[in-house]
């Protein structure tokens, strides 16, 4: 029996060796680490079983390349197949976790409904079989969309493994936030008690669409930026930060103060190991 993860990491190495580091605590089986280290050092790809470079940006394009580079390397169908986000590890051990959901769901994954209502299973955590990855054709790109929780439609990394999964009938296993305090509405995440995801860990512009939503709340009507689909801005957000500073200037501010309380959670998590008992229930 084998553990297959899979993660990525964008033009920043700072979360590489914590993730390793939790890996090591709490996977309590034989594990293998297949990683994208784009813009990283070369001198990293040592550390994992399988690292490529190569400049490919779309998210979940490499998340597929690195299942396919699994199946070639003659796993087997019962081994646990997990994706991982670059800024989320495990903070419990997660394989009795993983091996309980999955004798009665073939999917576990992270499902983030304080992201304005995001149905879809979502990579920061994710574990199957290799077999059931295989046999449904799994893909993380977005395409199929769902109604977000203002009755938009919207779409994003994972939607097609969810349009897959709806479309075959098949019953997933959700993990909600458990976090007993929140620093923020959608990052800094605790999830089934087991895992963390900071969020936002290799972007720059640290806005999301759950900080829309409260704007928008707090304004009684949705800035003009929370108009567009979901997965638009989340492509604005990521690559052209200026026009959706333009798009609502209280922008600023939100990236400002989300900005300060990720690099302070950072240096928490690098300080101390058990910085997540603050979010705990």
């Amino acid at each position: 029996m084998m553990v297959h993860i899979a993660t990525v990491h964008w033009q920043n190495d700072s979360w590489i060796d914590i993730q390793l580091r939790y890996l090591n605590r709490h996977v309590s089986e034989p594990f293998r680490v297949y990683a994208f280290l784009n813009g990283i050092s070369e001198a990293h790809t040592g550390k994992y079983f399988y690292a490529s470079t190569e400049p490919i940006r779309g998210h979940a394009a490499k998340l597929n390349i690195l299942s396919d580079v699994i199946r070639r390397s003659q796993a087997d169908d019962s081994d646990i197949l997990i994706f991982l986000d670059g800024d989320a590890f495990p903070i419990d051990d997660i394989v009795p976790l993983v091996r309980e959901k999955l004798e009665i769901h073939p999917l576990v994954a992270v499902q983030r409904f304080e992201n304005n209502g995001d149905r879809q299973p979502h990579p920061c955590f994710c574990a199957t079989t290799v077999g059931f990855w295989n046999s449904i054709g799994g893909d993380w790109a977005e395409g199929h969309s769902w109604a977000d929780s203002d009755g938009r439609p919207t779409t994003d990394v994972g939607g097609n493994l969810l349009g897959i999964l709806e479309t075959r009938g098949i019953e997933w296993c959700p993990l909600h936030r458990t976090n007993r305090r929140n620093l923020h509405p959608l990052w800094f995440g605790i999830y089934g008690n087991a895992v963390y995801h900071h969020g936002a860990g290799f972007r720059s512009f640290k806005v999301s669409r759950a900080d829309l939503q409260r704007l928008a709340q707090a304004r009684g009507r949705l800035p003009p930026a929370g108009r567009i689909t979901a997965g638009v801005l989340d492509r604005l957000l990521r690559r052209s930060p200026i026009r959706a500073l333009r798009a609502c200037a209280s922008l600023q501010k939100t990236n400002r103060h989300n900005t300060l309380l990720s690099e302070e959670m950072f240096e928490s998590i690098k300080r101390d190991d058990l910085f997540y008992k603050m979010l705990m229930p």
